[in-house]
């Protein structure tokens, strides 16, 4: 989203390098709307999606909680001024160390996936309590998680209880259903899984309290997505479909959905070419930034950024879109190429919308080196 607020930032900001703007105002409407949405359940933003220090001082400031993946994003929330009961040390891979540094800070709140992790916090952060990710397949997202984090259902009973044992509070269960998930339904499954642990530990005495339900809200690109209320609404009947009036706490962990469609980069035709003097070959437009600049989510082209130019209106044909550096990979459209104005050339400025959220954080620190992705939040 090109904002008011953006557009005068662009006007007054001269740069020979590629550079992302995010505009807190939509982030802050991005995270009361989704609020609303789902009124009973805690916002823990993905501090992973940006961690900008005044986005993150902004949501502490609005009541947000927070999921670090690390240590230092652990130390950057709590820079930013929120207190260490709102941190989920959420990564189900952590070092042993790692866990002890987070209990010193005061973090008390950690997922796991196998009973090796649980050894793990019970050895160096007693009487924690720790939630237990089971896999889902992420059906219908743009962005798929993959299976390296979660276990079968079955498999979280004997985590849990194998915490419980551990005298560890056995809080709960998350999941995550795949980030840029279009598909509001997505959660039901899920959350039948979820049920079906509670209700199994609960048949041992073991009285889960939480269900962390992920992220997977979308920042909008090219596609229409579904509004917040569409998402809550889904979520809840979902809740009261496989809990029943027993509903358990639930938090949630947008990263995309409040910070994507906050941010644009802008960039710089570099380069406007043909691979064949034949005159109808495809044109293939470098700009100065690609995968390794912050566009890492163009692989597979599974994100599909809005690009616009000086020329939008005129006639386009299709195009090749890569990046700047000397690497085969550093391709980001060429499957399904962009339609392009023919009058895009060398030296142009084009914009790439809803680029807040996975940009700075996969930017190469060099590669060829090219500077890593500077960043402004206004």
């Amino acid at each position: 989203m090109v904002t008011d607020r953006i557009n005068d930032f662009l006007r007054a900001t001269r740069s020979n390098e590629p550079f992302v703007v995010v505009d807190l105002d939509v982030v802050r409407d991005n995270f009361n709307r989704l609020s609303r949405a789902l009124p009973e359940s805690r916002v823990f933003y993905a501090v992973k999606a940006n961690p900008a220090p005044e986005i993150l001082a902004l949501l502490a400031k609005l009541g947000s909680s927070f999921d670090a993946a690390s240590v230092p994003e652990i130390e950057m929330v709590l820079a930013a001024g929120a207190t260490a009961d709102r941190i989920s040390f959420g990564n189900t891979i952590k070092k042993e160390r790692d866990v002890a540094r987070a209990y010193e800070l005061g973090v008390r709140m950690f997922a796991v996936d196998c009973p090796e992790e649980v050894d793990k916090i019970a050895r160096v952060a007693p009487r924690s309590r720790v939630f237990c990710r089971i896999l889902t397949n992420g059906a219908g997202a743009e962005w798929p998680l993959s299976r390296k984090f979660g276990c079968t259902p079955d498999m979280a009973v004997s985590v849990m209880r194998h915490a419980f044992d551990s005298g560890l509070e056995a809080y709960g269960v998350s999941f995550h259903v795949g980030s840029q998930q279009p598909d509001t339904g997505a959660w039901d499954v899920a959350l039948e899984d979820a049920a079906r642990v509670f209700r199994a530990l609960a048949n041992e005495g073991i009285n889960l309290k939480m269900v962390n339900m992920g992220g997977g809200f979308p920042a909008r690109y090219l596609k229409d997505v579904p509004s917040s209320q569409d998402y809550g609404k889904a979520i809840f009947g979902a809740l009261r479909r496989h809990f029943g009036n027993r509903l358990p706490e639930t938090i949630i962990e947008p990263g995309r959905g409040l910070v994507g469609d906050a941010g644009v980069i802008r960039a710089e035709v570099v380069l406007v070419s043909r691979k064949s003097e034949d005159p109808d070959a495809e044109r293939w437009v470098f700009l100065d930034i690609g995968k390794f600049g912050g566009l890492a989510e163009t692989m597979d082209e599974a994100i599909r950024y809005p690009i616009r130019t000086p020329h939008d209106g005129e006639r386009t044909t299709p195009c090749v879109i890569a990046g700047p550096t000397c690497d085969s990979a550093d391709v980001l459209y060429e499957k399904t190429p962009y339609h392009l104005p023919i009058s895009l050339t060398i030296g142009d400025e084009v914009l790439i919308e809803a680029t807040g959220a996975y940009t700075t954080t996969y930017a190469a620190n060099g590669f060829n080196g090219f500077a890593p992705l500077k960043s402004y939040v206004i």
